[in-house]
């Protein structure tokens, strides 16, 4: 991540999608390099249904790719799918020659993309270890001598002697040995964050959840009044924050976890399980929409999928669509009254419409959220007594702890 200068072309299948959802696709993967400090030259685009079982691209592609590489001496080749142990195999022989030692194509493909980013990201332990561990399993079946020997250059996977085969059998057992260490320390981890949890005791628990880099970090900040990182950038948060917040004297925790996306790496999943216990143990989810995102109902699928595959999607959700200062800017024909009726035709019981840069509607969310805190709040301490109204300044009652 640390490398200066990186350039890279990115790849795309297009023969199953239309343009404009292939271009969508490469904007995002365009994105996730920036994330990652490098910068994007040229797309290709394979107008194949399927990707060849050899090297992802067709003949003529291949050729027209490999010459440009080599002409403007690119230093990333990124591909939107996942490639195969084999496909990668045979691209790495045809974009590097044997003779080339001082110049040296790194080919990626999406998931090894997310991976270095949140290796590059995460800042506790647990969420190294995870990420790691991940990253680990990912590459054991990938490892070729062109990746051990960049790994070595990174300070990465090292070796110990031998050369070819050897080295890439030497590296495969220092991997394997490695994921059993991460495993042991994530076993560790898991139950401390397990005993934590207990001792959270009967408190409401809300979870931030979204598409990645649509404000979920803003407002957590406004609900909160923390500071964590909110920047423009994929994956800016990676580890779990939780802060305990009481208003009057009602008080809930609130955590703002890992951005989604599309075709999220399943070793990352896997190793996040705890972290997503954060999601999965939620009694309320804030689901934070991009509502300017030209392509923000592909992403909200994308959020309710995962939500399904990591066992919340029965948990009570409130939609915040948010930048709704750049959507009518956009679409000032739209009647957001409709919008809201589509949405509850898609399942979604309480919808609001917020700007969390442009603070719009945040009072209306406070109370909405403070609203579904305190009926669960009741089902859980039946003998709690209030007036029944709901307060009149979130900052004046108020308080946070970390």
């Amino acid at each position: 991540m640390t490398e200066k200068s990186r350039t890279a072309v990115l790849v795309a299948l297009g023969g199953s999608r239309n343009a404009d959802e292939t271009q969508e696709h490469l904007d995002e993967l365009a994105f996730l390099a920036e994330t990652a400090g490098i910068k994007t030259e040229k797309r290709f685009i394979q107008n194949l249904p399927h990707p060849d079982s050899r090297t992802f691209l067709g003949k003529g592609k291949l050729a027209e790719m490999k010459e440009y590489v080599i002409i403007k001496k690119i230093d990333n080749v990124i591909f939107d799918e996942d490639l195969s142990p084999s496909q990668l195999r045979n691209l790495e022989k045809e974009l590097n020659a044997k003779d080339a030692e001082d110049f040296k194509v790194r080919i990626y493909d999406r998931s090894l993309l997310i991976l270095d980013i949140f290796l590059w990201r995460a800042q506790t332990a647990q969420a190294r270890t995870q990420v790691e561990l991940a990253r680990n399993q990912y590459l054991l079946p990938r490892l070729t001598r062109m990746w051990t020997h960049l790994e070595r250059q990174r300070g990465g996977t090292g070796t110990r002697g031998g050369a070819g085969e050897k080295e890439i059998e030497t590296d495969r057992r220092i991997i394997r040995q490695q994921i059993a260490v991460l495993k042991e320390k994530l076993d560790k981890i898991e139950k401390q964050r397990i005993t934590q949890r207990k001792s959270r005791g009967n408190v409401v628990r809300v979870a931030l959840v979204g598409y990645t880099n649509v404000g979920k970090s803003t407002l957590m900040n406004l609900l909160s009044k923390s500071e964590v990182l909110a920047e423009n950038k994929l994956f800016a948060t990676v580890d779990s924050t939780v802060r305990k917040v009481t208003v009057g004297n009602i008080p809930f925790l609130l955590s703002d976890t890992v951005g989604f996306i599309r075709k999220l790496p399943h070793h990352l999943i896997e190793s996040f399980k705890s972290t997503l216990d954060e999601v999965r143990e939620a009694d309320i989810l804030l689901h934070v929409v991009d509502f300017a995102h030209p392509h923000h109902d592909n992403q909200i699928e994308v959020v309710t999928k995962t939500l399904h595959e990591i066992g919340a999607s029965h948990i009570p959700t409130i939609l915040v669509l948010n930048k709704i200062d750049l959507f009518r800017q956009q679409h000032a024909e739209v009647n957001l009254d409709d919008t809201k009726g589509y949405y509850r035709q898609q399942g979604f019981d309480k919808i609001i419409f917020v700007s969390a840069t442009a603070r719009e509607n945040i009072q209306e969310l406070r109370q909405l959220l403070f609203e579904e805190v305190r009926k669960k709040h009741i089902t859980i301490f039946p003998n709690y007594l209030d007036s029944g109204n709901a307060f009149t300044d979130w900052s004046e009652h108020t308080s946070v702890e970390s």
